[in-house]
Protein backbone atom coordinates (compact mmCIF):
# COMPACT_ATOMS: atom_id res chain seq x y z
CA UNK A 1 0.00 0.00 0.00
CA UNK A 2 3.04 2.52 0.86
CA UNK A 3 4.78 2.26 -2.40
CA UNK A 4 1.37 2.65 -4.00
CA UNK A 5 1.28 5.49 -2.59
CA UNK A 6 4.77 6.67 -3.04
CA UNK A 7 4.21 5.73 -7.06
CA UNK A 8 0.86 7.90 -6.86
CA UNK A 9 2.99 10.75 -5.83
CA UNK A 10 5.26 10.13 -7.99
CA UNK A 11 3.18 10.99 -10.73
CA UNK A 12 1.28 13.74 -9.16
CA UNK A 13 4.92 15.53 -8.23
CA UNK A 14 5.49 15.22 -12.11
CA UNK A 15 2.35 16.35 -13.67
CA UNK A 16 1.42 19.32 -11.13
CA UNK A 17 5.08 20.99 -11.36
CA UNK A 18 5.16 20.46 -15.44
CA UNK A 19 1.88 21.57 -15.99
CA UNK A 20 3.23 25.18 -14.92
CA UNK A 21 6.65 24.50 -16.52
CA UNK A 22 5.93 23.41 -20.05
CA UNK A 23 3.87 26.42 -20.85
CA UNK A 24 6.90 28.66 -19.82
CA UNK A 25 9.44 26.75 -21.89
CA UNK A 26 6.74 26.51 -24.93
CA UNK A 27 6.53 30.36 -24.77
CA UNK A 28 10.00 31.54 -23.43
CA UNK A 29 11.99 28.29 -24.00
CA UNK A 30 15.04 27.58 -21.93
CA UNK A 31 15.25 31.17 -20.52
CA UNK A 32 17.51 30.62 -17.64
CA UNK A 33 17.79 34.34 -16.35
CA UNK A 34 14.35 35.15 -16.89
CA UNK A 35 13.29 31.82 -15.28
CA UNK A 36 15.53 32.82 -11.98
CA UNK A 37 13.65 36.37 -12.39
CA UNK A 38 10.57 35.23 -12.50
CA UNK A 39 11.24 32.87 -9.27
CA UNK A 40 12.27 35.30 -7.33
CA UNK A 41 9.87 37.78 -8.67
CA UNK A 42 8.48 38.87 -5.17
CA UNK A 43 8.78 37.99 -1.59
CA UNK A 44 6.42 34.90 -1.75
CA UNK A 45 7.51 33.23 -4.63
CA UNK A 46 11.27 33.90 -3.41
CA UNK A 47 10.02 32.21 -0.33
CA UNK A 48 9.01 28.83 -2.37
CA UNK A 49 12.07 29.20 -4.09
CA UNK A 50 14.60 29.26 -1.38
CA UNK A 51 11.94 26.40 0.32
CA UNK A 52 12.22 24.27 -2.31
CA UNK A 53 17.01 24.75 -3.16
CA UNK A 54 16.61 23.88 0.74
CA UNK A 55 14.53 20.83 0.60
CA UNK A 56 16.32 19.73 -2.84
CA UNK A 57 19.68 19.97 -0.47
CA UNK A 58 18.21 17.88 1.85
CA UNK A 59 16.92 15.35 0.23
CA UNK A 60 20.52 14.99 -1.57
CA UNK A 61 21.96 14.27 2.01
CA UNK A 62 18.93 12.04 2.63
CA UNK A 63 19.38 10.40 -0.40
CA UNK A 64 23.30 9.81 -0.39
CA UNK A 65 23.68 9.15 4.02
CA UNK A 66 19.78 6.41 4.05
CA UNK A 67 20.82 4.88 0.67
CA UNK A 68 24.57 4.54 1.13
CA UNK A 69 23.29 2.71 4.44
CA UNK A 70 20.96 0.99 2.75
CA UNK A 71 23.22 0.11 0.13
CA UNK A 72 21.13 1.20 -2.44
CA UNK A 73 22.30 1.61 -6.42
CA UNK A 74 22.00 4.40 -8.94
CA UNK A 75 21.65 6.86 -6.53
CA UNK A 76 22.53 9.53 -8.75
CA UNK A 77 18.75 9.13 -10.67
CA UNK A 78 16.71 10.24 -7.45
CA UNK A 79 19.08 13.66 -7.62
CA UNK A 80 18.77 13.52 -11.70
CA UNK A 81 14.95 13.33 -10.81
CA UNK A 82 14.94 16.33 -8.48
CA UNK A 83 17.12 18.46 -10.87
CA UNK A 84 14.80 17.15 -13.84
CA UNK A 85 11.43 17.61 -12.11
CA UNK A 86 11.94 18.52 -8.78
CA UNK A 87 11.76 16.97 -4.37
CA UNK A 88 8.25 16.56 -5.92
CA UNK A 89 9.12 13.55 -7.79
CA UNK A 90 12.48 12.77 -6.06
CA UNK A 91 12.00 12.44 -2.37
CA UNK A 92 8.33 10.11 -3.54
CA UNK A 93 10.53 7.95 -6.13
CA UNK A 94 13.73 7.74 -3.64
CA UNK A 95 11.15 6.49 -0.87
CA UNK A 96 9.49 4.38 -3.52
CA UNK A 97 12.81 2.53 -4.19
CA UNK A 98 14.05 2.97 -0.49
CA UNK A 99 10.66 0.42 0.78
CA UNK A 100 10.97 -2.07 -1.90
CA UNK A 101 15.00 -2.40 -0.67
CA UNK A 102 13.58 -2.67 3.25
CA UNK A 103 11.27 -5.42 1.96
CA UNK A 104 13.79 -7.08 0.34
CA UNK A 105 16.25 -6.72 2.68
CA UNK A 106 13.72 -8.70 5.58
CA UNK A 107 12.69 -11.70 3.29
CA UNK A 108 16.39 -11.59 2.93
CA UNK A 109 16.72 -12.20 6.52
CA UNK A 110 13.68 -14.64 6.30
CA UNK A 111 11.14 -12.35 8.37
Amino acid sequence: MLKTIYLLLCILGTVLPYSQFLPFLLEHGLDIPLFIEQLFANRISGFFGMDVIVSSLVLWVLVFWEGTRLKMANLWIYIAANLLVGVSLGLPLFLFMRQQQLEQQTETVGY
